[in-house]
Formats: C-alpha cells, sequence, structure tokens
C-alpha cells in the first residue's frame, strides 16, 4: 500500500524576482507581503479541504514565523487544521512540525487534543527542536529555549517532550525538572470545590496527592484560594487526546544522532532534503534501531514493515517537491524560479551539506543549490506524469520499502492558489492512480463520525412538546 500526503510549506504567492548578489526574493514591499500571507492563511485551508476530496490520505503542514523572505510561512498549523477537520471526514492532518522549544507543552498539549477531539481522531502530531534563531530565540526565550547552545536546545526539547506525554497519558500529574515546574511548588490552590471532588472515594486521585493541605496564610488577603498556605501538587489537564494513548508522533529527522533517538522513542521520522542514497541509509539506521530495542511503538504493536507500515503507520516518510507538465499545465521555468528562492532561504542555515550522497562526504553548508542540483538528485520532480510515477517509485525501489508513503509538495512560491490546486488536481487524477496499483492500493482510513453541523428541529417543535401531557 502507499500513503500519498500532501506537505504544505508555505510558499508566498507574490512574484519572485532576483535580488542582492542575485538571491531569489518576493516581488514587492512589506505591505504585499502581509497582504500575500494573509491570502497564504485560506489558501492553506482550501488546499487542505481539496486534498481530501481528491483523495489524498494526509495533509501537512510546518510551523515558520516571521517569514519576510516568504519560503515558508505556517504561523500555527493546528489552528488552521481545525478549520480543515470542520469540512472533512477522512483525511489525517498533520504538524511537521511544532517547534515544541517555542510552546509552554502543556498548552501545546491543549490545542493538539482539541484538534484530534475535533477531526474525530485524525491528527497526526509533530514536534521538532527548531533551527531558526529569529523563532525560537524570541518565541522560546521565556522558555529558556535557544538554538545557539545545541545540548541546551536538546535538554529542553526532551523535558517538553516528556510533560507532552505526561498531559495525555496520566489523569493528574506533577513535574519538576530543570526547565519546567508543573505545578510550581508555590501555588496556591485552597478551593472548596476542588476540595469536594477529591475528597470523594472514587476521585481517581486522593486529596492528599493533589493538594497540600495547610493552615491560615498571615499575608494573604481577602481571595479565600490564597488565603490559606494550601498548595497544589498535581495537575490535570483538559481535555486529552482522543487516540488512545495519543496520535502519533512525529519528528524531521537528519542526524544520526536524532534518527536513532525517534527509533527509540516509537517517533515516525519525516525526510525533507534527503536524496535516494541518504534515505536508504537513513532507514536502515532507524530500522536496526528499532529493531534491537524490540520495536518501541505508542501502542505497543510489535515488529512493523521495513520502511513503512500503512496499517500500522510506523516508519520513515520523504517528501518531494512535484510539478507537473502537461499541455495547458504548469510553467517550468517560473517552478525553478520558485526552487531557487527555497534553497536561497533554506541553504544558509547548513541544509546543502546533506545533498551529498550517502558515500560521499556531507557539502559545504555554504555551497549555493541551484534547481539543476535539486532536480539531479531528484528531490524535485518535474515533468509529465509518467516521468513523476518513474521518479517516486525509484524512491521505494532503491530503499526497499515495504509498503510505501511519500509526501508531496506543490505549493511553491510564486504561483497563486489556483494554480497549486490545478496541480493538485493533475496529481490525483494522472499519477495516484498508477502508484496505488503498483504499491497495492490506498491505505484504511476510517471516515470521522464526529457530527459538527447542528440539525434544527422541525419549525414549532418547542409549542408541540409543551402541547403534551406530562
Amino acid at each position: 500500500m502507499i500513503d500519498i500526503g500532501v506537505f504544505h510549506n508555505g510558499g508566498i504567492d507574490l512574484p519572485l524576482k532576483e535580488g542582492k548578489d542575485g538571491v531569489v526574493i518576493p516581488k514587492g514591499d512589506l505591505r504585499a507581503v502581509h497582504e500575500s500571507c494573509m491570502r497564504g492563511i485560506v489558501a492553506t485551508i482550501r488546499q487542505g479541504v481539496l486534498a481530501d476530496k481528491l483523495g489524498y490520505d494526509t495533509f501537512w503542514q510546518t510551523e515558520h514565523h516571521f517569514q519576510v523572505e516568504g519560503a515558508e510561512f505556517s504561523p500555527n498549523p493546528v489552528q488552521s487544521e481545525m478549520a480543515i477537520a470542520m469540512l472533512t471526514k477522512r483525511i489525517r492532518l498533520g504538524q511537521a512540525t511544532n517547534v515544541i522549544t517555542q510552546h509552554h507543552p502543556v498548552r501545546l498539549a491543549e490545542q493538539v487534543a482539541m484538534l484530534d477531539i475535533v477531526s474525530g481522531g485524525r491528527c497526526e502530531m509533530g514536534v521538532g527542536r527548531g533551527y531558526q534563531p529569529r523563532e525560537v530565540e524570541i518565541l522560546g526565550r521565556n522558555f529558556g529555549a535557544t538554538i545557539q547552545d545545541q545540548e541546551r536546545n536538546r535538554s529542553f526539547f526532551e523535558e517538553a517532550y516528556e510533560v507532552l506525554m505526561k498531559c495525555w497519558t496520566q489523569d493528574s500529574f506533577s513535574h519538576h525538572g530543570e526547565n519546567l515546574s508543573i505545578p510550581p511548588s508555590y501555588t496556591k490552590w485552597f478551593h472548596t470545590q476542588s476540595i469536594a471532588f477529591f475528597s470523594e472515594a472514587n476521585a481517581g486521585r486522593a486529596l492528599e496527592d493533589v493538594l497540600a493541605m495547610g493552615g491560615p496564610d498571615f499575608y494573604s488577603g481577602g481571595n479565600p484560594v490564597v488565603a490559606t498556605t494550601t498548595r497544589l501538587k498535581e495537575l490535570s489537564v483538559f481535555p486529552q487526546t482522543l487516540q488512545r494513548p495519543h496520535p502519533q508522533i512525529w519528528m524531521p529527522m537528519t542526524s544520526d544522532r536524532t534518527i536513532k533517538l525517534g527509533a527509540q522513542k516509537g517517533i515516525n521520522g519525516q525526510f525533507f532534503a534527503e536524496n535516494n542514497s541518504r534515505l536508504k541509509r537513513n532507514i536502515e539506521i532507524y530500522h536496526k534501531e528499532a529493531e534491537r530495542l524490540g520495536f518501541p511503538d505508542y501502542k505497543n504493536r510489535g515488529a512493523f514493515k521495513y520502511g513503512w507500515d500503512a496499517e500500522k503507520r510506523r516508519g520513515i516518510v520523504p517528501a518531494r517537491w512535484i510539478h507537473i507538465e502537461m499541455p495547458g499545465l504548469g510553467d517550468k521555468k517560473r517552478w525553478e524560479r520558485g526552487l531557487q528562492h527555497g534553497w536561497d532561504y533554506y541553504g544558509p542555515f547548513g541544509f546543502a551539506a546533506i545533498l551529498a550522497e550517502a558515500d560521499e562526504p556531507l557539502w559545504p553548508a555554504t555551497t549555493r543549490i541551484t534547481p539543476d542540483i535539486v532536480q539531479q538528485k531528484e528531490l524535485a520532480l518535474g515533468g509529465p506524469p509518467d516521468k513523476i510515477i518513474e521518479g517516486i517509485m525509484r524512491i521505494k525501489e532503491s530503499c526497499g520499502y515495504e509498503d510505501f508513503a511519500v509526501n508531496l509538495d506543490f505549493e511553491i512560491a510564486g504561483f497563486e492558489s489556483r494554480e497549486i490546486e490545478d496541480q493538485m488536481q493533475a496529481f490525483a487524477e494522472e499519477v495516484t492512480p498508477a502508484l496505488r496499483r503498483e504499491c497495492g492500493g490506498a491505505p484504511p482510513l476510517a471516515d470521522s463520525t464526529v457530527e459538527l453541523v447542528p440539525q434544527l428541529r422541525p419549525a414549532g417543535w418547542l409549542k408541540q412538546a409543551a402541547a403534551v401531557p406530562a
């Protein structure tokens, strides 16, 4: 089977031009960028709904902020996927990723749980450490997060991940770590309703576990909740996720250390810039580590297929840029300019290094990546449908996947929403059927049973009910 996802990175719809030193940038001023991003919010939701209608299996977004450059506009994937969830019944909704070093994990746990509930259990939850200082140093500052000290970044990430798991899997919990204290030791909570609830024999947690009861506080004023020395010891987070114990967790993976960490924790892997040979190498590392540890899995389901297991939704998924060229569809010159724009943004973060083949030394991080290189490495597949099919199937065959999954990035800077939607529809009609045949069909996906549209009672129903004798 093959799982076909749409990966939405948030490319700006303004035309592109060459700026200083030939670097590709949006054509327009700051006001034009703001207006484009407003259109982008609506386009994201439209394309998520369209992906469902066209039979794609998953819809993914990233999390990025402050994007004047226009390569990755996606400030709140959970919020926009709430809108998509309300308009769809089948497609699974994922974040690739939520940068958890930029969030308080308790607040994020609530938001993701709400998405999972409203979607009827269709959430795929992504986590990441972040790599852009403009984002992490601003949004993560109050949590002590930073990417300018990688070990500190990892430390906060791992602690925040632990808190997320507690929020979703424990009815009541506490956490006191290096970065987070939940609840803080000084949190007063002398609330008569809480005391009454936890005094019940069947409350699920004893009063003394949740509250440290104390006498009056000489220093407190008239608010009864803080007028004693009674302190809160544990916290219950509502809501928890509909999927139990929680949704499948995903993480972008680049280094061997991160790949092994994902395998150890039962986290699925997303790969965005690895050519086929490096992807094959990374799958081997992941599967070998998972096998060594008895295949860690959030549902304890045991061994999963090599590369990807469609039934269990476990394993490693690559992403590829896609541009179909047919009569009346496609503009290769603009698409290649969009690729250059994207890599002029990603390149300075050092992503050029991992475009090397598996048996080569990593490329210098300062290498400028061109559209020709990206296409030679088959990270970007452009051309008629048969060429796209061959390129996608080559990933499966060269990497040794049993089942298969791939995420497709249709949207790119310089293209309007309608053009992206035409690409999505053309792929669904001209490419997807062949991929399904070659790979043994589509994965099992259950329709959501959540009803979000209220049904009106017949006019006059209240008077009729009142007339019926009791």
